[in-house]
C-alpha cells in the first residue's frame, strides 16, 4: 500500500499516452504543446479546476523527463523502454486486444511475452498514479492499454475512487474466451467503482463475463458486480461524443471556409463529393468502401466527371505488418480504379495518406455532400459526428456502418452493412440523390443530436455518476 501524498492531485487521468506533444524550435528550444483531440478538450477544464494531473506515456522510447506543470495542470511522463513499447504497445495492445475487440476482423496473436510486458507496464503506470494522487482522490483510467491498473492502483491506494472507460468496442463472450489470461483482464477492470463502455452491448458483455470468468466469486445483479470483500463495481454505457460548438465555430470561421472554397476547386469543383475520413487501420472497412465506389464509377452510376471520392487515410502504426498489407493493398486498389475509370486529368477517387490538420479537416466536412463512414467495427466513431458539426448546411449526407457504435445514436444517418457491397452501393447512391426534403430532415435530426450530447456532457455524466456510485457503496 502506497501512502497518500498530502498534496497530491484530487483529480487524475490514466492513459497510455499523455496530452501533449514536444516541440523543438530551431534553437534547439523544447516546448510542450496541447495534443489535439477530443478527450484532452473535455478534461483539461476539469483538471484546471481540480488542480488535476495526467499521467501517460510521452511517446519516445528509452527517455525519462520529468513531470512539469502545463496549462494549469501536472504533466507526468511514465517511461517506456523500446522493447516495452514493441510488447505491450504494439504487441499486446494492438496486435492482441485490438483485433480481438474488433471483431477478430484481422487474427489477435497470443504471446507469453507480450502479456509479461503488458502487465509489467500496467504496474507502472498504477505506481506513478497512486504517487501523484492525493487523498480520496478520483482516478479516470483510460483504455484497453491500461485494464489491470485498476485493481493494482486499489491495491496500492483503496483510499481512491476509480473509473474506467473503454474508447474502443468490448468484445462478445466467445470471442473474448480466447484470451488466455481472461481472468486477469477481467479482475483488473473490477478493480474499478465504476466501468464505462461506448454501448450498452459491451457493458452487457462485460457483465456476462464477470458472471462466468471472474477471478474470484462475485454476485452480478443488473449492472453491479459484489465482489467477495463486499466492494460494488458498476458497468454502464457513456457513448463518447466531440466538442460540437468548438467544431462548428472552426467551420464557420472565415480561414476555413477559403480553405473549402479551394479545396472544392481544386477537386474541380464536382457536383458530388463523397468523403472517406480514417486511420489507416482494417478495421474502417476502406477496402469494402473504395471497392463499392469503384464499382459505381464503372457500372456509369456516378461519372467521374461530376462525382468524386476524397479518401483521407491517416498513417497508423506504420511498424506493424498488417498496416503495411493493409497500405499497399489500397494504394494499389485506387490507382486500378482511376486507371480504369478516370477521365484526364481528373480522378474518380482523390487519395491523401497523410495527416491534416483540424481546419483542413473541418473545410472537408464542408465541403462533403456524403459523408462515408463505414468500419467493419468501431467503439463510437467520432468523424461522423464531427461532420455533423461542420457541415453547415442541412444538404448533407451521412452513410454510417451499422456495426459503428455511432449507429446506435444517429439513428437518421443512412445505414449500411460494410460487408454488403452491393447494398453499400444502393445506399450510397440513395444519399447521394435523395431529395432535398429527405436530407434536410434527416440532417437536422442529426444535428439536433449532436449538438445536445456533447463531450463536456459525456465527461460530465461519467464522474458524476463514478461520485455517486462510490456514495452509494462506501
Amino acid at each position: 500500500m502506497t501512502a497518500a501524498p498530502t498534496d497530491g492531485a484530487p483529480f487524475v487521468v490514466v492513459a497510455n499516452r499523455l496530452p501533449v506533444d514536444r516541440t523543438v524550435s530551431p534553437d534547439g528550444t523544447i516546448d510542450w504543446r496541447t495534443s489535439p483531440g477530443g478527450l484532452v478538450t473535455a478534461l483539461e477544464p476539469v483538471m484546471r479546476a481540480k488542480g488535476g494531473a495526467w499521467v501517460g506515456w510521452h511517446g519516445a522510447p528509452d527517455e525519462t523527463v520529468d513531470e512539469f506543470e502545463h496549462d494549469g495542470f501536472t504533466v507526468v511522463p511514465v517511461p517506456l523502454s523500446a522493447q516495452e513499447v514493441n510488447e505491450y504497445y504494439e504487441g499486446f495492445s494492438n496486435a492482441t486486444l485490438w483485433p480481438l475487440y474488433h471483431d477478430s476482423v484481422a487474427f489477435p496473436e497470443f504471446h507469453r511475452e507480450w502479456w509479461d510486458s503488458y502487465q509489467l507496464v500496467n504496474q507502472r503506470f498504477a505506481e506513478r498514479a497512486a504517487e501523484v494522487a492525493g487523498p480520496g482522490a478520483t482516478v479516470w483510467v483510460q483504455d484497453y492499454q491500461l485494464h489491470l491498473v485498476p485493481t493494482m492502483l486499489r491495491e496500492l491506494r483503496p483510499d481512491l475512487k476509480i473509473g474506467f472507460f473503454l474508447h474502443i468496442p468490448f468484445p462478445p463472450v466467445e470471442l473474448f474466451h480466447q484470451i488466455p489470461w481472461r481472468r486477469q483482464l477481467l479482475g483488473g477492470l473490477m478493480g474499478a467503482d465504476l466501468v464505462g463502455f461506448q454501448v450498452p452491448g459491451g457493458a452487457q458483455n462485460f457483465l456476462r463475463l464477470a458472471r462466468r470468468h471472474a477471478p474470484e466469486k462475485v454476485t452480478v445483479k443488473g449492472s453491479e458486480i459484489t465482489l467477495g470483500d463486499g466492494r460494488v463495481a458498476v458497468a454502464k454505457a457513456f457513448p463518447i461524443s466531440i466538442d460540437t460548438d468548438g467544431f462548428r465555430e472552426l467551420a464557420e470561421s472565415d480561414e476555413v471556409k477559403a480553405e473549402a472554397r479551394q479545396l472544392r476547386e481544386d477537386l474541380g469543383n464536382p457536383k458530388v463529393i463523397f468523403l472517406g475520413v480514417d486511420r489507416l487501420d482494417y478495421t474502417k472497412g476502406l477496402r469494402q468502401r473504395i471497392r463499392a465506389m469503384g464499382e459505381l464509377f464503372a457500372e456509369g452510376k456516378l461519372d467521374p466527371s461530376e462525382a468524386v471520392l476524397l479518401q483521407v487515410a491517416t498513417p497508423s502504426r506504420e511498424r506493424v505488418e498488417e498496416y503495411k498489407r493493409l497500405r499497399d493493398d489500397i494504394d494499389l486498389l485506387v490507382g486500378r480504379i482511376n486507371s480504369e475509370v478516370g477521365g484526364v486529368g481528373r480522378s474518380a477517387i482523390v487519395y491523401r495518406h497523410a495527416s491534416f490538420p483540424r481546419h483542413t479537416m473541418a473545410a472537408m466536412y464542408s465541403i462533403a455532400d456524403v459523408m462515408v463512414v463505414t468500419p467493419l467495427r468501431d467503439g463510437m466513431n467520432l468523424v461522423a459526428k464531427e461532420y455533423i458539426a461542420c457541415h453547415g448546411s442541412d444538404d448533407g449526407a451521412l452513410v454510417l456502418s451499422e456495426f459503428a457504435g455511432a449507429a446506435l445514436e444517429l439513428k437518421q444517418a443512412y445505414l449500411v452493412n460494410p460487408y454488403d457491397l452491393n447494398g453499400m452501393k444502393e445506399t450510397l447512391m440513395q444519399a447521394a440523390t435523395d431529395g432535398p426534403r429527405v436530407r434536410r430532415r434527416r440532417m437536422s435530426a442529426l444535428r439536433r443530436q449532436v449538438s445536445e450530447h456533447t463531450i463536456d456532457r459525456w465527461a460530465q455524466n461519467f464522474l458524476d455518476t463514478l461520485d455517486e456510485v462510490a456514495r452509494a457503496h462506501g
